[in-house]
């Protein structure tokens, strides 16, 4: 027996689709307030925070995980979009600049990342584009 796939209208896809980011983002929540060291929950609820625009509670979040793992790339370059969406540049090249000092050297995704988009133009910014490609 062959089964249809159901027709959802518009609407009802972008509700379930905002009901399960809810969802998600409770269960993080959750298991952050019960495991606060949790590194991977706590990575993905700021990732979280950060899709739905909640750009304060990901820097939130981002700002821990610079405590618990402070050598880690990936943590600084987080922090510095989150601080780049929230219009505080010069934190946000700080961030970035660690980052790149911890090992951070993926060029072609630092360029188009919009996260980081309040930067381009910035001298700072720049130059530290450029010392990826040296």
């Amino acid at each position: 027996m062959e089964s249809t796939p159901l027709d959802l209208t518009p609407e009802l896809t972008a509700t379930t689709d905002r009901l399960g980011r809810e969802f998600m983002l409770a269960i993080l929540e959750v298991e952050t307030a019960r495991h606060p060291e949790n590194i991977e929950a706590l990575a993905e609820l700021g990732h979280a925070y950060t899709r739905e625009g909640r750009h304060v509670d990901g820097l939130r979040i981002d700002r821990k995980l610079a405590r618990l793992i402070p050598d880690d790339p990936t943590v600084h370059y987080n922090l510095a979009c989150s601080l780049s969406l929230l219009e505080r540049p010069d934190a946000a090249l700080d961030a970035l600049e660690a980052s790149v000092r911890l090992g951070y050297a993926d060029y072609e995704f630092m360029v188009k990342d919009e996260d980081l988009a309040a930067l381009r133009g910035d001298r700072r910014f720049e130059e530290l584009l450029h010392s990826l490609t040296n």
